[in-house]
């Protein structure tokens, strides 16, 4: 009896955990840092290396940080979006350019317009590690104390920012929905 009984139950315990593995969602990996301070980091900015974007240029206004590269399909799909975004809401978009080459993310956002208030260069992708960023495109929502308050893993759309941004960003702000 023990034979049949260790075996069926091992095979359930499998079946709930596959079960359960097939209704997570992909794009809420839950983040270490909502809730706490943005890490400390000090990078060149992309288009003048002279200029540095630190932790301190997230402070002052509820802003959103976008980790973008010129090999990101999906950042590619959210470009218009951002764009978007930029043009008709009064939140601020900063970019974190992930192992990208200089050159070519210029390039890029002459060429498809360029959503963000400055970009900081992290060529070897060690900021990016710090902020717990597992590819791009993510983008995290930092509040005026540069608190993060969400993170979006994968492209921002229209119905991410409805549903997800956009009321935290008017609770932050004081704003009725």
């Amino acid at each position: 009896m023990i034979r049949t009984i260790v075996p069926a139950t091992l095979f359930a315990i499998l079946v709930v955990f596959f079960w359960t593995g097939l209704n997570l969602n992909p794009t809420e990996i839950p983040s270490p840092l909502i809730g706490k301070p943005s890490p400390n980091f000090e990078l060149p900015q992309l288009r003048d290396s002279t200029l540095r974007f630190t932790q301190e240029n997230l402070q002052g206004d509820v802003s959103l940080l976008n980790v973008w590269a010129t090999w990101c399909v999906g950042c590619r799909q959210e470009h218009d979006y951002l764009m978007q975004v930029a043009r008709e809401s009064d939140v601020p978009i900063y970019g974190l350019n992930y192992k990208d080459d200089r050159n070519k993310a210029i390039a890029w956002l002459d060429q498809l317009g360029d959503p963000y208030r400055a970009t900081a260069f992290d060529v070897e992708g060690a900021v990016s590690i710090d902020w717990g960023v597992y590819g791009a495109p993510e983008t995290f929502l930092i509040d005026a104390e540069g608190i993060v308050r969400y993170k979006h893993i994968g492209p921002l759309t229209h119905e991410i920012w409805r549903t997800k941004l956009l009321p935290r960003i008017r609770l932050m702000k004081g704003e009725a929905g």
